[in-house]
């Protein structure tokens, strides 16, 4: 199986273990029922926004999508040993997506925050498909320069520059050039 469809397997088996159809899943997430049928089957490369939404539906936190359960202590991860848990593209098209994240919590369980290095890329069309789910995140720019569109304001931050917003207001994140973040997303459950 493709790192790139986990997700949607992960969706697909725990929509079954709760007995829902995916057109069950859509009235209950919001999410459209062509949309989950695209992750499910490895169409589409989800945005976080559907995996907030089905993850509240389907009673899991977020992490259940992106990774293995895990363990309640510790987790440390080593530099250079984050493992890529998924790529989004922030809209249902095919493409594999403008970010990779890669988990710095993988294995944890019962963890509200997810936190994630993500590589920006630059990808045509990227200025469509603003985001938008509850919570709360907080990104801090590593490597490069990336914009983030927030509502009507649009704020171009450097390397060392963070911001912290409310998930709730319609965002993006993108870059011209490559760039690299430290992502932390909130995702009440």
């Amino acid at each position: 199986m493709s790192e790139a469809n986990k997700s949607g397997v992960r969706l697909s088996s725990i929509r079954n273990e709760h007995d829902l159809s995916q057109s069950e899943l859509a009235a209950r997430s919001g999410v459209a029922e062509e949309e989950i049928k695209a992750i499910e089957s490895g169409q589409i490369s989800p945005s976080i926004a559907p995996l907030v939404k089905l993850s509240r539906a389907l009673g899991v936190r977020l992490g259940t999508f992106l990774d293995d359960a895990g363990g309640e202590g510790p987790i440390i991860c080593r530099s250079g040993q984050a493992s890529e848990v998924m790529r989004a593209s922030g809209q249902a098209s095919p493409q594999m997506g403008a970010l990779s994240f890669y988990s710095l919590a993988k294995g944890k369980s019962g963890r509200s925050m997810e936190p994630f290095v993500v590589d920006v890329r630059p990808v045509a069309g990227s200025e469509t498909g603003l985001s938008t789910h509850e919570g709360e995140e907080f990104i801090f720019v590593l490597h490069g320069e990336v914009d983030v569109r927030y509502g009507s304001e649009n704020f171009k931050l450097a390397v060392g520059d963070s911001i912290y917003y409310d998930s709730v207001v319609p965002h993006r994140v993108s870059s011209a050039s490559p760039a690299k973040v430290l992502a932390v997303i909130y995702a009440p459950f």
